[in-house]
């Protein structure tokens, strides 16, 4: 009896199965502190117990994307460990947000199957959903993996591609119980931007540059216990070289965002979001938005700003794709997002 697990191929998977992912994880202020040190992020409600406080909440929560990677690393093993490439999300929801002793877990289903017509892979759809020690669904998000096959003869199955939204309805996010920014404090904050300073339509270079070391990523990947061979084994390339695993290049572009966006403060949609080109060790990500929309909330002083996040390895800002429609080889990440804002 093999004892060793070689992940799945496209083969094993079906629509309707749910799998529960290992292993809990109970996390605290030793990640908020790694997350911090990693990226670096300097959003004030996920870095002031006292700032999160006087916005109605009663301490300072993780960062979102604190509760992404998490879950994100739970499902890699059962999900991506023989995937070829991660290729997009849509309909995501922060449904609760995450305090230090939290344990989380996660689950997903697969809701869609489709090979590609080179019989060598295949494109599988999941549900991902992470819980809590009180089994509340504090995170869910689909996403859409290119895993390889066990046997490029055996027969395809029926094709189901999941019908998802593009966008998520605004009155479908959920706003933190108790959160209120009606004594916002804009020095402290580092801003004074607020919703009512953008439109749409417009565009914000964000400055600044980080070169990614392939120190500092493998310390990330592992800190979420991401698994997948593309980001650890150099075999898996035939040049050598391993994958930045994308949600690194997620943190690193939405940290770079602060400039001009520091009120933009807590993600609670992700309506879509693609890993346009590779990045690897070297490479110096840069970042943009656009502003997509903005809308109301029912808690008081909070709006929500819908923004575009792109990532880029250089390349002019605001260029994105070509005549085709095919991403620019220099745009490494296209990511469409909610977020909470003072109004």
């Amino acid at each position: 009896m093999q004892k060793t697990n070689a992940g799945r191929f496209f083969e094993d998977y079906s629509i309707g199965q749910v799998i529960h992912h290992a292993v809990p994880r109970t996390v605290g202020t030793g990640e908020r502190a790694m997350y911090h040190a990693l990226y670096p992020a300097r959003h004030a409600l996920y870095s002031s117990d006292a700032f999160a406080q006087s916005c109605g909440l009663s301490e300072s929560p993780l960062d979102d994307l604190v509760a992404f990677h998490v879950v994100f690393g739970k499902t890699v093993p059962d999900v991506s460990l023989n995937a070829r490439a991660n290729l997009g999300y849509a309909e995501g929801k922060w449904l609760k947000p995450i305090w230090s002793g939290d344990t989380l877990r996660a689950r997903s289903e697969v809701i869609g199957l489709k090979q590609n017509s080179n019989g060598q892979t295949g494109v599988v759809w999941v549900r991902s959903r992470g819980l809590n020690q009180r089994d509340e669904t504090v995170l869910e998000y689909v996403r859409w993996v290119m895993v390889k096959k066990r046997d490029p003869a055996s027969d395809a199955p029926e094709t189901v591609v999941p019908d998802l939204a593009n966008v998520l309805d605004p009155a479908d996010l959920v706003v933190p119980e108790g959160l209120d920014f009606t004594r916002y404090d804009n020095t402290l904050a580092g801003e004074p931007h607020r919703l009512g300073d953008y439109s749409v339509g417009e565009t914000i270079d964000h400055v600044d540059g980080v070169t990614i070391e392939e120190a500092e990523h493998m310390m990330a990947t592992r800190l979420w216990q991401n698994t997948s061979k593309t980001h650890f084994d150099g075999t898996m390339r035939e040049d050598g070289s391993r994958l930045i695993y994308g949600g690194h290049v997620i943190s690193m572009a939405r940290t770079l965002s602060f400039n001009g966006l520091a009120n933009a403060q807590m993600i609670v949609g992700l309506n879509a979001g693609s890993h346009a080109n590779p990045c690897f060790s070297g490479d110096t990500v840069r970042a943009w938005s656009e502003v997509l929309d903005t809308a109301a909330t029912t808690a008081p002083g909070v709006g929500a700003i819908r923004l575009r996040l792109v990532a880029t390895k250089g390349g002019a800002p605001f260029t994105l794709k070509d005549d085709s429609g095919k991403y620019l080889p220099h745009v490494l990440l296209d990511l469409d997002y909610w977020a909470l804002m003072p109004v």
